[in-house]
C-alpha cells in the first residue's frame, strides 16, 4: 500500500506575511465603499439615512473626492497586522485545537472554534486603529490627522481611551471570524474537487466570498465627557438604545456597503492569502509541496 504524501504546515511567519499582504490588497481596493461610506452612514443618528448612492454623492459634492480616502492611513497601517494576526492566529489555534483533540483533520466544529479564537485575538490589535479611523471619518471631525487623534484621546481619556469600543469589537470579530472560517470550511467541502492550481484558486475565491455593527462605530465615535456616562457605552445596551430610539432599521445602517465590501473583500483576502502561501511553498520546496 502506497502511503499518502503528507504536506508539512508552513511556519508561522509565512501565514503572518500572507495575511499582511492580503489585508493591504483588500483595503486599497475596497476602502471608499466598505469603510468611508459605511462608517459615515453608521454615524448618522435618527431614522433617516442618505443611502449608499446618496452617501457617495454627498461626500464627493460637499467635501471632494479626496474625502473618500480620508482616514486611509490608520486602516492601511492596520490591515497588515490585523489580517496577519487573523490568518496567523487562525493557523495557530487550528494546530493547537487539533493537538488538544487528537484529530488528524479539521472539522466544521473545530473550524468555527478556531475562527472565533482568531477573531478574539485579532480584536486586541484592531481597536486603537479603528478608533482613530472612525474619529477622522466623522463629518464633524476637527482632528488634523491620525497622530492628532491619538494625542488628544490620550490627553482627555488616558491610554485606555484608545481601547474605547473594545467590547463591541471583541464580539464582532469573535462571531464574524467564527462564521467566516466555518463557512469557508463548509463551502470548500461542497465545491467540486479542484484538479488544477487555477481551479483551487477559484474555489478559494468562491469560499472566501460566501464567507464574507453599527454599535462599534457609535461607541468609538462618541466623545467622552468627564463625569458623564456615554450614551453608547456597552454593546448590548447600546443595541437596545438604538433600537428603541431609532427603530430596527438603524441597526442596519451601512449594511449595504458593508456586505458589498465583505463578500468580494472576503474572497480577495482568501485568494491573496492562498496565492502568497503557494509562493512560500514553491520557495521553501519539500516537504511543503
Amino acid at each position: 500500500m502506497v502511503s499518502e504524501h503528507k504536506i508539512a504546515p508552513l511556519p508561522f511567519v509565512a501565514n503572518f506575511t500572507a495575511g499582511a499582504i492580503a489585508g493591504i490588497s483588500e483595503i486599497l481596493t475596497f476602502y471608499p465603499l466598505g469603510l468611508q461610506v459605511k462608517t459615515r452612514m453608521q454615524l448618522e443618528t435618527g431614522k433617516s439615512t442618505t443611502g449608499l448612492v446618496g452617501a457617495f454623492k454627498t461626500i464627493i459634492k460637499e467635501e471632494g473626492f479626496g474625502r473618500l480616502y480620508r482616514g486611509l492611513v490608520p486602516p492601511l497601517l492596520l490591515e497588515a497586522p490585523k489580517r496577519a494576526t487573523k490568518f496567523a492566529s487562525n493557523d495557530f489555534w487550528g494546530k493547537t485545537y487539533l493537538k488538544m483533540t487528537g484529530d488528524d483533520k479539521m472539522t466544521q466544529q473545530l473550524s468555527i472554534l478556531t475562527g472565533c479564537s482568531a477573531g478574539a485575538t485579532e480584536s486586541f490589535v484592531v481597536v486603537p486603529f479603528e478608533l482613530v479611523k472612525i474619529r477622522l471619518q466623522d463629518k464633524l471631525s476637527t482632528y488634523a490627522g491620525p497622530m492628532d487623534v491619538v494625542k488628544k484621546v490620550i490627553q482627555k481619556e488616558g491610554v485606555l481611551g484608545l481601547y474605547s469600543g473594545m467590547e463591541a469589537t471583541f464580539w464582532r470579530h469573535f462571531w464574524w471570524n467564527g462564521g467566516y472560517f466555518g463557512c469557508i470550511f463548509q463551502v470548500r467541502g461542497l465545491l467540486p474537487k479542484a484538479e488544477s492550481a487555477k481551479a483551487r484558486l477559484m474555489n478559494d475565491l468562491i469560499a472566501g466570498t460566501v464567507g464574507g455593527f453599527v454599535v462599534k462605530s457609535r461607541i468609538q465615535g462618541a466623545t467622552k465627557v468627564p463625569g458623564v456616562v456615554p450614551k453608547y457605552n456597552w454593546t448590548y445596551p447600546a443595541l437596545i438604545t438604538i433600537f428603541r430610539e431609532e427603530g430596527p432599521a438603524a441597526l442596519y445602517k451601512g449594511f449595504v456597503p458593508k456586505v458589498l465590501r465583505l463578500a468580494p473583500g472576503g474572497g480577495v483576502l482568501l485568494l491573496v492569502v492562498e496565492v502568497t502561501l503557494n509562493m512560500f511553498r514553491q520557495v521553501l520546496g519539500p516537504p511543503y509541496l
